[in-house]
This record gives structure tokens, C-alpha cells and sequence, in this order.
């Protein structure tokens, strides 16, 4: 590669079409179906019968389950929690390919901005929709600051930009940080492929480097999983509790 930004490019790993559809396997779908794959498979491990003694698998799923519920009801509350698969679903896939984004040749989905983006303007419609069937047309009153009427002019039209900005702020921030991460794992670890005939304590330098860097991008897909998990819970709560400006 002649850029660290190569390896970011869409590449088709075998081509097939079926009729006027074309479903060939890209090595970013590949990865989505494993992550798939590998949630049911983490999931399948805790379908078994509840033990007195539950099994490391039951432990983490429960540890899993009360950390999303206090999530769910620190922002949102009670209502919020039928909301709950949707919100598991979201924290534990992001998690999951911002982990895959820490393989230093792999390919990282997550700073991938139309994935994210398609999948941040989903979720802001229907948290949007949601807040249209639970409160119908009073639901536009979250537009309606409480303010003086000359300056609803003004403010009305700052309101629907924040709300709309929401969809772009919730992608663009997960891609730039694991964009950045990724090509900082990158840069060092092919540095140290070609410099394998350096001096030992110079290499030696390089990969406690790069481990530290890892144990610091480890923390940052934690936490931006973690991020954009609380902004849809606030976003939702907006139209589960509609609150007064």
C-alpha cells in the first residue's frame, strides 16, 4: 500500500449477480456477516437453562443486560424499556466492528461514513416516527421554545437544524475517531514490518507502542459503542418523555 488510506477502499471479493440485483461479497460485507454470525453465536451460548452456579457466558450476558438497563433507565426511564433489543442490538454490534476495526491489516466498518450514516439517519427517523405516534402533531411543539414570540422566528428555525444536524453528529463522530485510531494502528505496525532489521531495543520500543496504542484504541471503541448508545437514548427520550423547552 502506498497510503494508509488504501486500506479503507472498497474491494469486491467475488462477483455475482442474480437478475438485475447484484449481491457480491465486498470485504465490508464479509465483516458484517461475521459480527452477525458471531452474535448469535455469543447469544446461543446463554439460550441454555439458567444454573444456580451460571456459566462465564450467563455472568457476562448478565453483565450485559444491567449495564444497558441502567443506560436505558438513567436516560429514558420505564417506557424506555421495551426499547430494550433495539438498544442491546445497537451497543453490542457498534462494539463489535469498532473491535474489528483494531486488527492493524483488517478493515474498520465503522469509519466507513455512508454505513454509519445510513444507519444514523434510520435510527433518527424512527426515533423521529416514534415521536409522531406517541404524541401525534403536538410532538413539533420540542420546535417551540419558551421564549418571547418575536424571537420564535429566529429560534424555530435554530431548533429544526439541531434536530436534523442529530443524524450527522451521531456518524460523523464514531468515523472520525476510529478513523483515526485505525490509521495510527496502521502507520506503526507497518513501520515495524519493514523495519524488522532494526536494532532489538529500538523494535522492542515499537511494539510496546504499538500494545499501549491498542490498549488505547480498546478503551476508545468502548466508549464511542458506549456514546452513541447514550445519544440514542437521549434521542428517544425526547420522544418517549416529551419534554418543554
Amino acid at each position: 500500500m502506498f497510503s494508509p488510506l488504501e486500506q479503507f477502499e472498497i474491494v469486491s471479493l467475488f462477483n455475482l449477480t442474480f437478475g438485475f440485483f447484484d449481491i457480491s461479497l465486498s470485504n465490508v460485507v464479509l465483516p458484517l456477516l461475521l459480527v452477525i454470525l458471531f452474535t448469535f453465536f455469543i447469544l446461543s451460548l446463554t439460550w441454555k437453562e439458567w444454573l444456580l452456579i451460571p456459566t462465564p457466558w450467563q455472568v457476562f450476558l448478565y453483565f450485559v443486560y444491567n449495564f444497558i438497563l441502567q443506560i436505558i433507565m438513567q436516560q429514558i426511564g420505564i417506557k424506555g424499556v421495551k426499547y430494550y433489543c433495539l438498544i442491546f442490538s445497537i451497543f453490542f454490534y457498534i462494539l463489535c466492528l469498532n473491535l474489528l476495526s483494531l486488527l492493524p491489516f483488517g478493515i474498520a466498518i465503522t469509519s466507513h461514513i455512508i454505513i454509519i450514516l445510513y444507519l444514523s439517519i434510520t435510527l433518527w427517523g424512527g426515533i423521529f416516527f416514534i415521536g409522531l405516534i406517541n404524541y401525534n402533531i403536538s410532538f413539533l411543539r420540542i420546535f417551540i421554545p419558551n421564549c418571547p414570540f418575536i424571537l420564535l422566528i429566529l429560534l424555530i428555525p435554530i431548533e429544526i437544524f439541531s434536530y436534523l444536524i442529530r443524524m450527522f453528529s451521531l456518524a460523523i463522530r464514531l468515523v472520525a475517531n476510529i478513523l483515526a485510531g485505525h490509521t495510527l494502528v496502521y502507520i506503526i505496525t507497518n513501520f515495524l514490518i519493514i523495519r524488522l532489521n532494526m536494532r532489538f531495543w529500538f523494535y522492542f520500543i515499537g511494539v510496546i507502542l504499538l500494545f499501549l496504542i491498542l490498549i488505547l484504541e480498546f478503551g476508545v471503541a468502548f466508549s464511542q459503542a458506549y456514546i452513541f448508545t447514550i445519544l440514542i437514548c437521549i434521542y428517544l427520550n425526547d420522544s418517549i418523555n416529551l419534554s418543554e423547552h
